[in-house]
């Protein structure tokens, strides 16, 4: 028997049985859209973790004060000494490195900003004119803070777009006096970028010069110091020049913590590929529920279509033969049943996306190719015990229906 008759000998065995093969098609389909919409959800939520973490800045590394790691017999712990704060002539001298673009200091803190009769407690975030560089962010209007003296800190204030329309509205914030705590600062600008910054909303915080924020928080201690190497390959050199800087200044103690962005981001793409792939093998176990209910129901066709086969065998046909029209079957509902996983996949990640527009859905082409091939191997391994039961049959046990 040629490809083109054993083709045209599956498709009429299943339009022959519509019912039986809705209920395969259905149960494949669904299988194969759960894989596709679990895996393109695990690889959206994996696209925009690692979206959000390069906004923060290129070929950034970050230095925290206090060690990540402890260690036995520290004297400082025994006798309660505490890790020194990190400080703005500590960044300066940081700073003093050939493989260093930028550097910016962060000061945090809360504190109540009013104008006229509106007030409302929101983040404070001190820095220099650098953290917009290195952060990647927008003006909406205005401008950012002024560069200068980073210990001498000028009476003058970004707002974030939420912080801007609650206490001015429409009307325009260019050159109004806003209060910060018990000082009086002028606004120079108004931010435009979205999303989140060390915690907290960059919409929802205003930005004032560092040295006025230790001022206005009587601290000389600093949150965070952002630095921004040259280029990828001087990170290193970076983090080692940081270190050493550190252990000058600080008594010959290494007290603080440096983490890079590429370290962050490959920590989270690990983490969530294994979140992907494991709600890619759970999503599977479907298409394996699948591959048994097309055992099950090839295993009664067999029994009706008993004079089938007989007649089949009677007029030569081999059980090579007998056993590969079933297959042929069984591969044939499998695709076309992957096929409609297919289309549901992509209809139901359309759907998402319209709704979660944040999220970067799409499914990684692993996930196509895996989705197929499982699909396809679980149907026609499944199969194989009904096509080896009606190639045993008698051709006059069938042709009697025995």
């Amino acid at each position: 028997m040629k490809t083109r008759d054993a083709l045209l000998f599956a498709l009429d065995s299943l339009r022959g049985y519509h019912t039986r093969t809705g209920l395969m098609l259905l149960a494949m389909a669904i299988g194969v859209a759960s894989v596709l919409l679990l895996t393109s959800l695990g690889e959206a939520a994996r696209r925009y973790v690692l979206g959000e973490f390069a906004s923060l800045g290129t070929n950034l590394v970050i230095v925290m004060p206090g060690r990540a790691e402890t260690s036995g017999g520290n004297p400082a712990v025994v006798f309660g000494g505490t890790t020194r704060d990190l400080t703005l002539e500590d960044m300066q001298a940081m700073a003093r490195s050939p493989g260093i673009r930028y550097v910016a200091p962060i000061a945090l803190g809360s504190a109540a900003v009013s104008h006229q009769d509106l007030s409302r407690e929101v983040p404070i975030l001190g820095s220099t004119a650098d953290l917009i560089t290195i952060r990647h962010w927008q003006m909406a209007q205005g401008r950012f803070l002024p560069k200068g003296d980073v210990a001498r800190g000028s009476p003058v204030t970004v707002l974030g777009l939420k912080v801007k329309e609650e206490l001015f509205g429409s009307r325009r914030a260019i050159g109004e006096w806003v209060r910060i705590g018990d000082r009086r600062f002028r606004v120079i600008g108004v931010m435009a970028s979205e999303g989140r910054s060390i915690g907290v909303d960059v919409q929802d915080v205003v930005i004032i010069p560092v040295a006025s924020a230790q001022q206005l928080f009587n601290t000389q201690s600093l949150f965070r110091i952002l630095v921004e190497a040259r280029r990828r390959e001087a990170i290193p050199r970076v983090i080692e020049h940081l270190k050493q800087t550190i252990r000058k200044r600080h008594q010959g103690e290494e007290d603080v913590t440096i983490i890079t962005q590429d370290a962050v981001l490959a920590t989270f793409d690990k983490i969530l590929q294994a979140l992907t792939l494991t709600v890619a093998g759970i999503a599977a176990i479907s298409l394996a529920v699948a591959g048994i209910l097309i055992m099950n129901v090839m295993l009664v066709a067999v029994s009706q279509r008993t004079t089938e086969i007989g007649l089949l065998k009677a007029l030569g046909a081999p059980r090579r033969q007998i056993i590969g029209l079933f297959l042929t079957e069984a591969g044939l509902l499998s695709a076309l049943g992957a096929g409609l996983g297919l289309f549901i996949g992509q209809l139901g990640s359309l759907a998402i996306g319209y709704f979660y527009p944040a999220l970067p859905l799409g499914a990684p082409w692993w996930a196509f190719v895996a989705a197929i091939a499982v699909a396809l191997g679980t149907g026609l391994l499944f199969s194989l015990l009904p096509a080896r039961r009606a190639a045993r049959l008698d051709p006059v046990q069938a042709l009697a229906r025995r």
